[in-house]
């Protein structure tokens, strides 16, 4: 398919090029990156080649905390890069643990766990960036395609338990992040100065047995992403019911193994998941993901590659805001999307998808059997950063002292905590020693609802925040614990997450109660999701003060304990008693993709003459 003829989108952060134009003329991502972080005279790298950076894993970012003061002093602003290491289903040996732990003398002092199980480094200087991931690299990890246009991190269960189902949901993760790495040289020679070096799920003879390259001519198609790769970022995940920690139903692409006789046959899938979204525009909202059809599990990465390569071909180019997979579907609806996938794998049998329950998107804290005399111990880390705060645990030398010692893999889950796994039991009343020297204490006495609580990192670094996030979910859950615990809900399970903007990284659509950032201090109030990640919000409030947030919840939490059945929890009486089911698709939504739809076949056709 020819793509030169688009007319390119308006994009407000671009001066001259669209990003489909900037994709396209990079020569496989290359662009102008190596002279630009050669060149010390310069403090950052302008639009284009952040465009590009995010596909090696990096975001330029500046600290807009010190924005006015600088400008006011006629400064530059304070350019720094955040850095994201690609981890498949969250795992992570000791010794990569410890190399991200020295690289934080590199970055902010901190490390970030991310809601996609990898590990944030933020404030890295341009002069460092080179050196933090050529260490990644060595570690046996990437940071190749965990931003960009391309499949991100694949996300899986993350409780380490050795039986069949969770050996392959794993192993399915590697296989994915395999197929889908894009394969331009330029990452090898900007970073690596031309060393190839994989990461460790490629070389690993259970994932790929032939070990084929992954480098392809800078200037050549990408045998999968094509010149102009994909429209917008990919994110699949793998679950393992009955638990929905990685959030299937926010993904692009999800997988649900089902078993015959102990040993998975295959995979439902399912398709069109994303929660990205603009503050009162109607072209944009939040999707579940819906499923496609049931396949077997030799054929599964292959059915991938054919939704891939179906987004790539048909998603929309003109409008990045439109432009995510959920658009695709709902454009060309279920029924239609799955015919043009199943027309991609000719000679492969595609059959109904197999039912499927969940119960909680929550990780099981604490001591745990893996099942091969061995435990693992999920410990809660709140909002994900790990950081020696004055005051607070000090959850990086805990960790790092874990893994000094113990050298124990561990795992970041989706809920961005950490599970130390094979522990010898011998060991675990070395492990809580270490912990609580540490003050990082056990979860028991937090309520349920606090266990779960996420915020995305927002402000100070994330350019598109409009509000605080990370720094302002904490005190905001500080003043609903009481509430809960006043109304005896302490263990009842209550999904809160907060966002700095409407882009949804936190994931606060799916949620009971979910904050999105407005402007400064002021938050739309999302209600009625679920804790099983299986049914989306919806508005209740447009614009709510952050102190004023913990009055609103309580005015809900205050009617289900008045109103609830027995045993009944807060999403399902809500669902009750305040919907009707999930609010269908407005009409004029329909209208305006129709439109666009429209406009993007009229241009293809003028690029195919």
């Amino acid at each position: 398919m020819t793509i030169r003829a688009l007319t390119p989108a308006v994009n407000p952060i671009m001066s001259k090029a669209s990003v489909e134009d900037i994709k396209l003329e990079s020569q496989g991502l290359r662009g102008q990156i190596a002279e630009q972080f050669a060149d010390a005279a310069l403090s950052h790298v302008p639009d284009d080649s952040n465009v590009l950076l995010k596909f090696h894993g990096s975001y330029q970012q500046d600290d807009r905390v010190l924005r006015a003061k600088l400008s006011k002093e006629g400064k530059d602003k304070a350019w720094s890069f955040m850095i994201r290491s690609k981890m498949p289903g969250g795992r992570i040996s000791s010794e990569q643990w410890l190399i991200h732990d020295d690289l934080c003398t590199k970055a902010s002092g901190t490390l970030r766990l991310t809601n996609r199980q990898g590990i944030q480094l933020h404030g890295v200087l341009k002069g460092g960036l080179k050196e933090v991931i050529h260490n990644v690299c060595h570690s046996g990890l990437s940071t190749m395609g965990a931003c960009g246009d391309v499949v991100r991190n694949t996300m899986g269960p993350a409780a380490p338990i050795k039986d069949a189902v969770h050996a392959d949901a794993q192993k399915l993760t590697e296989e994915i992040s395999q197929r889908f790495l894009w394969r331009s040289s330029a990452y090898a020679d900007i970073w690596l100065d031309g060393e190839k070096i994989d990461p460790d799920w490629v070389k690993d003879p259970e994932v790929n047995p032939e070990v084929r390259a992954l480098t392809a001519a800078p200037e050549g198609d990408d045998p999968i992403y094509g010149k102009v790769y994909l429209p917008r970022k990919f994110k699949i995940a793998v679950a393992i019911q009955p638990s929905n920690d990685v959030d299937l139903y926010s993904q692009d692409v999800g997988f649900v193994p089902h078993l015959v006789n102990g040993a998975v046959e295959g995979y439902t899938i399912t398709v069109g998941g994303g929660f990205g979204m603009s503050h009162g525009q109607l072209s944009t909202r939040p999707f579940l993901a819906q499923p496609l059809f049931y396949v077997k599990r030799e054929h599964v990465v292959d059915a991938t590659e054919a939704i891939v390569t179906t987004q790539r071909d048909h998603g929309n180019r003109t409008e990045r805001k439109n432009a995510r997979m959920k658009y695709t579907v709902q454009t060309m609806g279920i029924d239609g999307f799955r015919a043009e996938v199943q027309r991609r794998l000719p000679g492969i049998e595609t059959f109904p998808a197999k039912a499927i329950q969940f119960d909680s998107v929550e990780d099981k804290l604490g001591w745990h059997e893996q099942g091969d005399g061995k435990l693992y111990l999920a410990v809660y880390v709140s909002m994900g950063r790990i950081d020696n705060k004055p005051g607070a645990p000090q959850y990086r030398a805990a960790f790092r002292e874990i893994a000094e010692t113990i050298k124990c893999p561990l795992v970041v889950t989706p809920n961005t905590n950490v599970i130390l796994a094979d522990i010898d039991p011998a060991d675990k009343d070395k492990v809580d020693a270490i912990l609580a020297k540490h003050g990082v204490v056990h979860a028991d006495g937090f309520t349920r609802a606090r266990k779960v609580a996420h915020a995305c990192v927002a402000l100070p670094t994330c350019g598109l925040s409009l509000s605080e996030s990370e720094r302002a979910l904490p005190g905001i859950m500080d003043k609903i614990d009481p509430i809960l615990r006043e109304l005896d809900l302490a263990d009842e399970p209550i999904l809160f997450r907060m966002t700095g903007c409407p882009n949804g990284c936190g994931r606060p659509y799916n949620a009971d109660f979910g904050f999105v950032g407005r402007a400064p201090n002021k938050y739309a109030m999302f209600v009625g999701g679920s804790v099983r990640g299986d049914r989306l919000a919806g508005l209740e409030f447009k614009s709510v003060l952050g102190e004023d947030l913990p009055g609103k919840v309580r005015e809900f939490l205050v009617a289900f304990k008045a109103e609830r059945k027995d045993g009944e929890i807060f999403a399902d009486w809500f669902a009750r008693t305040r919907t009707t089911g999930e609010a269908p698709v407005p009409e004029q939504f329909h209208i305006e993709l129709a439109e666009r739809a429209a406009k993007l076949a009229g241009q293809k056709a003028v690029a195919a003459e």
